[in-house]
């Protein structure tokens, strides 16, 4: 159970009188509650609409930390027991990468997944090339030196995957799970990297030049050791 008060400025409300409990955030598995506690005290002197306002005001901070603790509870269980589903065995299945999600683009939605586990694009230059694999399941497959400029990877499972030498210029990569990847000699130029993780994955001689990416997903890439000192230089790494 999660009992969570919420903090106001006296001065902010021109409130003389002012005390709320200090905030307790103790999620459990089983159940979460979100109670928010204010209490204002007035001397006479306050109007009714300083009250109101102090009511509206605080209901909506009450909401955004209620929405904010929700989140943090939950994803964690989702991304615990996330499984992916059987390899597929539909005929032709690596070639659908060529035509690519024709749905959904950067939120993932798919009518059925890309499957592109264990698929061979060695040095694929002109059919990757602007596709949008959004959502794909691309573990295990090679992509080396392959031509992936302005694709879309949105939420893909690239986990083990190879894409030594691929050139991502212009691609948006966000969200995408890296993790264990072999990523030697990428090109991320110019490149959408924010939410994607690339945690154990080889990154030697890549070039971030212009990459896009959030501070908080910066600083977890800047602990790559494989990330030469010019990747580092380029992507501003402390």
């Amino acid at each position: 159970m999660a009992n969570v008060s919420i903090p106001l400025p006296r001065s902010y409300f021109s409130i003389p009188k002012f005390s709320t409990k200090r905030p307790c955030f103790t999620p459990s598995a089983s159940s979460l509650r979100i109670s928010c506690s204010g209490v204002a005290e007035f001397d006479g002197s306050q109007n009714k609409g300083g009250f109101l306002n102090f009511n509206v005001i605080k209901g909506v901070a009450c909401g955004i930390l209620a929405a904010c603790a929700l989140s943090s509870a939950a994803f964690p269980v989702t991304a615990a027991t996330q499984r992916l589903p059987p390899l597929s065995n539909e005929p032709n299945r690596c070639e659908r990468a060529f035509i690519g999600n024709t749905i959904g683009q950067a939120n993932g939605v798919y009518d059925k997944p890309l499957d592109l586990r264990q698929c061979d694009f060695t040095n694929e230059k002109s059919n990757l090339k602007g596709k949008s694999l959004s959502a794909a399941l691309m573990s295990d497959a090679k992509f080396d030196g392959a031509d992936m400029t302005e694709v879309i990877m949105s939420k893909a499972y690239a986990a083990g995957a190879s894409f030594k030498g691929v050139d991502f210029s212009n691609a948006v990569l966000d969200r995408v799970n890296f993790e264990k990847a072999d990523l030697e000699g990428a090109v991320f130029k110019n490149t959408v990297l924010s939410g994607s993780t690339f945690d154990e994955a080889k990154l030697d001689n890549a070039v971030f030049e212009d990459t896009i990416i959030g501070y908080i997903d910066l600083q977890k890439l800047c602990t790559n050791k494989t990330i030469g000192e010019e990747g580092r230089a380029e992507l501003g790494c402390r």
